[in-house]
């Protein structure tokens, strides 16, 4: 009995110190609302309906964790985005879609395996004042809000003010994913073509406690029956962005360019500027809102997007929230104000207002 009891106080003493040595922490986003939008398709039809895919941010929830290594670190991070309207998964029904990842840190850097952020998204990161909002970045670029790769490994060091890092993937998408924005339809290695699918981003930034600017550039390879035409590993879609952003007393601004040179479009080459503003009117309500140009190169495609967000903070956790927005097409575009659900698109050369009331809680 004394062997037993001491055995059960050994096994009570490692759990206690494996518990202290190991943080893990269950985090989440809820947000969700009621959207309206006018002009949809041929008919121009009115649309009201509840987003899946984002409101002020996509809804998700999330495991992460780290272990004290002694002079290194070991971390993960498991996140799982669905839709409110129907609790469906998002990102082609993965498990966790919008992160999968472990890596080990120090104070060299981090480096991590796994379904990652490309350094994409953390060059826009501070800059986009409205970020994933519905109505945003995302409704001009699908890809920016769903900057992510399979198969990945990443570097990412911060050195004082400065950040480097890269992400390499070997096969980019997995998972179908499509029709969707963030379907790809071109799959994991290839052991027959190298380049098919391939990702590789680099990150430059440089960050003080009143401003901060950034330089990324993000590559993607195709395949053949890969949405987008890149229907071959010899066609590329790359996107170089600079941006900065400004801290003033109870003010954040933001302005960026990303320049787009994409294989698998008939108007190769794009340019998209933007530039935002947030401003805490009391300490419990922010305005914010954003301007976004869209231009081709030797085309009369381009778009411009108008987009304010109103948002009254209950709590740290709690918030209820108001936004508008306004797109007008030129030429043969044909985008939609709306990046919440996928399906709104209005005609070639159109116009499209939408609007959306909700309430997001953080846990």
């Amino acid at each position: 009995m004394k062997i037993r009891a001491m055995a059960a106080g050994i096994v009570a003493a490692a759990s206690s110190t494996l518990a202290a040595a190991q943080n893990v922490t269950l985090y989440g986003v809820m947000d969700t609302g009621i959207a309206y939008i006018n002009g949809v398709g041929a008919a121009r039809n009115n649309l009201a309906f509840m987003p899946n895919l984002t409101g002020m941010v996509p809804s998700r929830w999330g495991l992460r964790g780290s272990e004290d290594l002694g002079g290194m670190k070991a971390s993960f991070a498991l996140e799982s985005g669905f839709g409110t309207d129907s609790g469906l998964s998002n990102q082609g029904g993965r498990l966790f879609g919008r992160q999968a990842w472990v890596g080990l840190s120090g104070k060299w850097g981090e480096v991590a395996l796994g379904r990652q952020y490309t350094m994409l998204f953390w060059a826009l990161l501070d800059s986009d004042i409205l970020g994933p909002n519905t109505f945003g970045s995302g409704s001009m670029d699908s890809y920016i809000p769903n900057a992510r790769a399979d198969n990945a490994i990443s570097y990412k060091g911060k050195f004082g003010g400065l950040t480097v890092g890269g992400t390499y993937s070997f096969g980019r998408d997995t998972v179908n994913a499509g029709p969707s924005p963030s379907g790809a339809n071109c799959a994991g290695e290839n052991p027959a073509d190298h380049s098919a699918c391939r990702e590789w981003s680099a990150l430059l930034q440089y960050e003080t406690s009143q401003f901060g600017v950034a330089a990324a550039y993000d590559s993607l390879r195709g395949t053949p029956g890969a949405f987008g035409g890149l229907n071959s590993s010899g066609k590329s879609d790359n996107r170089l962005v600079l941006n900065g952003y400004l801290l003033l007393p109870k003010t954040k601004a933001g302005l960026g360019w990303i320049r787009r040179d994409n294989d698998g479009s008939p108007t190769r080459l794009s340019n998209l500027f933007y530039g935002g503003i947030a401003y805490d009117i009391t300490p419990v309500f922010t305005l914010a809102g954003q301007v976004y140009y869209l231009r081709y190169h030797g085309s009369d495609n381009k778009a411009m997007l108008y987009a304010l967000r109103g948002t009254y903070n209950f709590s740290k956790r709690t918030a209820v929230y108001a936004t508008v927005g306004y797109i007008n097409n030129d030429g043969q575009l044909a985008l939609s104000v709306n990046s919440g659900s996928p399906g709104t698109s209005t005609t070639p050369g159109g116009v499209q207002f939408g609007t959306m009331i909700g309430v997001k809680h953080v846990f």
